[in-house]
């Protein structure tokens, strides 16, 4: 099986291992983990904590999903939350007046300790659209050297149990000699447990609460600023989906540059591998390239002058999870987008027809997909347990127009699919996981 996403391959390999866990943490609750493509060894519990988008099925048959999203954005929403040595100034969270010091290290630096400064900013609890086992953070924050953010979450199921906090990520943004970004462990109690990116819940779950801790080094003034936070929800994703009928963007086209991710092979292969597993950051980068965004001449620097589309480079880099060893965190990948000034978070959307909304509205879309051989008719790829590509458009008669990073060279990268096939590889594949960036100017669909 071939797998250009190396970041995700360990999605075919956790399917059994998580039914495994789960069904010794949550005996009640029963899992259907879907056909693989090849039989693959079962990790350890240990590797689950490394990472990876497990793909984890609902019931048999055709389903339809209810999802969600809620997020804090501007002066009015953040004042909703409960602060702590952190102040709501010009629509963003700052460091105040800090509540505490505690002793950081980067365990992916320099192994002595530093002193940190920090406060905290809580939203209120907030009623999911719909109940859920799933939740995925996102944030934008900008990070001056010396700080970070903390990001923590916990959820409550229906039966009014509540899960701990679980930090899902200590983030520090675009910097070269900063504090390395990093997701956490499982941190698994009775109620949820936490997978890279993704809060899962044994039992359907009905609100959930944001937890954001600003940092800065005890010797300086400089403050994190966060710009926004919030979390989509949804079920597990379903094992069938029905296909939707061509909606309001059929015709419609946004204009984005195509990257190839494989023009990129070899090129830092400490960085998940090289290019060969960039699907994320050259999707990212597409997205930032299509509003005249990203990284400067200057952020891109370090880079050889032979280097083809530096920018995917950098969105690699700055993208990594130390922790999970790869480029495919969702989370980072917007946050890293939200660097540039642009408006970015990861959405879970029920249908095709929904994301027509966005390209209807001039907004491209990541997609997040994994398809077995001869399910998705014309990809650069045979298979792939985990893969990430951008929808820019749509044909008259629905068919979703893609700029598809594992194709060979740049020319190859457009590709028309099957409106079925790609609909059922993206939401059975993570729940209709998306990257969204937009300019502020530019409105959401409602």
């Amino acid at each position: 099986m071939y797998n250009t996403c190396n970041s995700q391959q360990l999605r075919g390999n956790l399917r059994a291992a998580e039914v495994l866990v789960a069904a010794v943490s949550l005996l009640p609750v029963a899992f259907s983990p879907t056909a693989v493509a090849a039989p693959a060894p079962v990790p350890p519990p240990a590797a689950l904590a490394a990472g990876g988008h497990p793909t984890i099925t609902g019931a048999a048959g055709r389903a339809h999903l209810r999802t969600g999203l809620h997020r804090f954005v501007g002066t009015k929403a953040l004042r909703a939350g409960r602060t702590h040595g952190v102040r709501v100034r010009n629509g963003s969270l700052r460091i105040g007046s800090p509540t505490g010091v505690r002793r950081l290290v980067d365990a992916y630096g320099p192994s002595r300790p530093h002193r940190y400064r920090y406060g905290t900013w809580s939203s209120p609890w907030v009623r999911a659209e719909h109940s859920f086992r799933e939740l995925v953070p996102s944030w934008s924050a900008t990070t001056p050297r010396g700080t970070l953010v903390q990001v923590d979450v916990r959820v409550r199921l229906q039966t009014g149990r509540t899960s701990s906090w679980d930090r899902l990520a200590r983030w520090a943004s675009g910097r070269l000699r900063g504090f390395h970004p990093t997701s956490s462990g499982a941190q698994r109690d009775d109620v949820a447990r936490v997978a890279v990116d993704t809060v899962r819940t044994g039992r359907a779950a009905a609100r959930w609460q944001l937890r954001a801790t600003l940092y800065r080094r005890a010797s300086i003034d400089r403050s994190p600023v966060v710009a926004s936070v919030g979390a989509t929800t949804s079920p597990r994703a379903p094992s069938r989906v029905p296909t939707s009928r061509p909606g309001p963007a059929r015709g419609e086209a946004v204009q984005v540059p195509p990257y190839s991710q494989m023009t990129h092979r070899g090129h830092y292969p400490r960085w998940d591998g090289g290019g060969n597993a960039w699907c994320s950051p050259s999707s990212v980068a597409m997205l930032l390239s299509s509003w005249g965004s990203g990284p400067t001449r200057g952020q891109l620097g370090w880079i050889p002058a032979g280097h083809r589309d530096p920018a995917v480079d950098h969105a690699a880099r700055m993208s990594y999870d130390y922790r999970y060893r790869g480029t495919g965190n969702w989370s980072f990948s917007a946050a890293y987008a939200g660097t540039f000034g642009l408006d970015a978070f990861v959405v879970r959307l029920e249908s095709m027809r929904a994301a027509e909304r966005y390209i209807a509205r001039g907004i491209p879309l990541v997609l997040s997909i994994a398809f077995d051989a001869g399910e998705l008719d014309g990809s650069p790829l045979t298979s792939t347990d985990g893969h990430l590509l951008v929808l820019r458009a749509f044909t008259r008669t629905g068919r979703p127009i893609v700029n598809d990073p594992a194709a060979a060279h740049n020319r190859g990268v457009r590709r028309i699919y099957s409106r079925a096939q790609l609909e059922e590889a993206w939401l059975t594949a993570s729940a209709g996981t998306a990257y969204v960036t937009r300019p502020r100017r530019v409105a959401l669909p409602q």
